[in-house]
């Protein structure tokens, strides 16, 4: 059994060859039919066509790899993998818990001019627009809720607390049970 696999080397080599196109992989290939062939040797019919048996398993065996690749993305340095990242989401989402619970001690117009200028990204005019109040006011009450802020996550200072990913997290919610 083991002269006659040798003996359709060639043929499998071309056969994988006509498949592939790559010289590599024939190997590969045909190497992988002989072990599994060889695991499976007891399904093997004894007088049957042992080329016949050895090519279909070289045929099933290249079609399996080629639906796997079908789904992969050449990367062979790595920057496309560096970009799928994913950090962990227990801190972000821990630190936005203490945030959003910080944020509603606060005072709903302090806690309002800090979310639409540190979290939206709003200028003091324009919340000072919105809020029909001084431009003063809206920095005043800013600085007054970064303070709060600061003092109740235990922050070293003020500005620690901006558009930072913190905030940004925060924001990615409706923020609408704290207004």
């Amino acid at each position: 059994m083991r002269d006659q696999m040798l003996d359709l080397l060639p043929n499998l080599r071309a056969f994988a060859f006509s498949l592939t196109n790559d010289p590599t992989r024939v190997d590969d290939m045909v190497q992988d039919t002989f072990l599994r062939a060889w695991a499976n040797i007891d399904h093997f019919e004894r007088g049957s066509n042992l080329g016949a048996w050895l090519f279909t398993i070289l045929r099933h065996a290249f079609y399996t790899e080629h639906r796997k690749r079908r789904h992969e993305v050449e990367d062979p340095t790595g920057v496309h993998a560096a970009r799928l990242k994913v950090p962990p989401e227990q801190e972000a989402a821990l630190a936005t818990s203490e945030l959003r619970l910080a944020l509603a001690h606060l005072p709903r117009s302090h806690r309002e001019a800090l979310l639409l200028v540190g979290g939206e990204g709003l200028t003091y005019e324009e919340v000072a627009m919105l809020q029909g109040v001084a431009v003063g006011t809206i920095k005043s009450r800013v600085n007054r809720a970064r303070l709060q802020l600061a003092e109740l996550l235990q922050m070293k200072s003020r500005h620690e607390i901006g558009p930072d990913e913190v905030m940004q997290a925060a924001m990615q919610e409706p923020m609408t049970l704290f207004l």
